[in-house]
């Protein structure tokens, strides 16, 4: 509605130069009848658009929501395209690492550190000579409101 207001009061603007132009030097009074008449024109259209708007509810309550939902998909898609492109230029810099990774590992430094394969059978044993489970002290763990005296 103040997209049509604003036309028709474009339009009046539009007229009254044409008309200032066209006419010249004109008395006053007539100019005023003439922004009266134009300005009754301007009200009635835009009374016959709000009865255009009554009479057609597409456009008054079906076109806004479909122009809402179709600008706003392509608003949501354009912000996802943004957070793919730097989710895939992150993903680029860390292939670069690995990359360089290889290739150095090609060449000495990081393939020098290999670490020895160990069976859970020598980790079991290896832990069972650190720790005796045959010999054992019971140790009494305290409640939590035995401390407290009260």
């Amino acid at each position: 509605m103040v997209f049509w207001f604003l036309f028709n009061l474009n339009r009046l603007f539009y007229d009254l130069q044409k008309m200032a132009s066209v006419k010249g030097n004109m008395a006053q009074p007539q100019k005023s009848c003439n922004l009266a008449t134009n300005t009754a024109k301007v009200q009635s259209s835009a009374s016959s658009f709000k009865r255009w708007g009554r009479k057609y509810p597409f456009i008054r309550y079906g076109l806004p929501m479909i122009s809402l939902t179709v600008f706003g998909a392509i608003g949501l898609g354009h912000l996802l395209q943004g957070s793919k492109d730097v989710a895939k230029v992150k993903d680029d810099q860390e292939w670069e690492i690995i990359e360089t990774r290889k290739a150095l590992s090609r060449t000495g430094p990081i393939d020098a550190y290999k670490p020895k394969k160990i069976s859970l059978e020598e980790e079991l044993k290896a832990l069972e000579e650190k720790v005796d489970i045959n010999n054992y002290d019971y140790k009494r763990i305290p409640r939590p409101n035995e401390g407290k005296s009260g």
